[in-house]
């Protein structure tokens, strides 16, 4: 009977052996897990400290944006104006048209520009006379066969009718016309006004029967192979600013493609009403459809 309950004792104690056993294991295990955990957290938080670190030192301020408008260059823009006032005859352009230099833009009436060329036509015909006997009287007066009077009163008469063709062959000169020309094409009813330059017409100022004044403009002629971007800058960036400097621009309506300019001119007066200063920067590749006065929003390159 003794050896029964021996037995019993002994399978019990084994059977709580076991039990602790499998608690402890089970305690092992848990506490495994709970350690990779750790270290995965631990891991994580590395990683991200990590990368904000990174993300810290390259997060550097935005370069300042400036607003701004395209123009032209003053020596690529030519107002066509008149030096002979007159009435619009006949208009050969359009707002927007292509006119190559020496094309002729406009015909002007005005019965001056026909007198003019009268009276220079009418002096070279009598200038050629006077000369000839200027010189006639100079030889007849070195032979003594004249008086030094009457070849003083040709030569009087000579120089007179010359400083009168010189004087109407200046005038159709700023008139764009050749006086030498006109004894063979004879006399011309309007006055032909010319393109001086090469580009586009803008800014036209006349029609068919309008009377323009001396100096009123007949329209702009403008060259677009030299694009500038006039930027508004303020005092605060004003330092920034540097003749030589890169700028990378973007066009209102051409998307997100960008172009380059180079800073080639800042204004020295500040302007009364926003305290802002304009800079001019030139288009590196100019397009054939950049237009002046189109919106850019531009960014100084560092």
């Amino acid at each position: 009977m003794k050896r029964c309950y021996i037995y019993l004792a002994s399978a019990a104690m084994m059977v709580l052996a076991a039990c602790s056993q499998e608690k402890t294991g089970d305690a092992s295990a848990e506490s495994s897990a709970e350690e990779s955990k750790a270290e995965i957290v631990a891991e994580t938080a590395t990683d991200s400290v990590e990368i904000d670190a990174v993300t810290g030192a390259t997060n550097v301020a935005n370069s300042p944006t400036f607003n701004g408008l395209m123009v032209v260059s003053p020596s690529k823009q030519v107002t066509l104006s008149l030096t002979m006032g007159g009435k619009v005859h006949a208009l050969n352009v359009m707002p927007g048209s292509a006119v190559s230099r020496g094309k002729v833009v406009a015909m002007i009436d005005n019965p001056e520009y026909i007198e003019l060329q009268q009276t220079y036509l009418d002096a070279s015909a009598q200038l050629e006379y006077l000369e000839k006997e200027y010189q006639r009287q100079r030889t007849l007066v070195e032979q003594d066969a004249a008086s030094q009077k009457r070849a003083q009163q040709a030569k009087a008469d000579y120089l007179s009718m010359k400083s009168r063709a010189d004087a109407a062959a200046s005038r159709l000169a700023t008139l764009g016309i050749d006086a030498k020309g006109l004894a063979t094409s004879g006399i011309k009813p309007y006055l032909p006004v010319v393109a001086p330059v090469s580009g586009f017409v803008t800014n036209m100022n006349a029609n068919l029967g309008k009377y323009l004044e001396v100096g009123e403009p007949i329209c702009d002629i403008i060259d677009k192979s030299r694009i500038l971007l006039q930027l508004t800058v303020y005092e605060k960036d004003l330092k920034l600013m540097k003749t030589g400097g890169k700028v990378e621009f973007r066009v209102n309506g051409m998307g997100k493609e960008t172009f380059a300019a180079k800073i080639v001119a800042i204004d020295q007066a500040v302007d009364s009403k926003d305290y802002s200063v304009k800079v001019y920067a030139e288009v590196s590749n100019s397009r054939s459809d950049f237009r002046p006065g189109m919106y850019v929003r531009a960014k100084l390159l560092k």
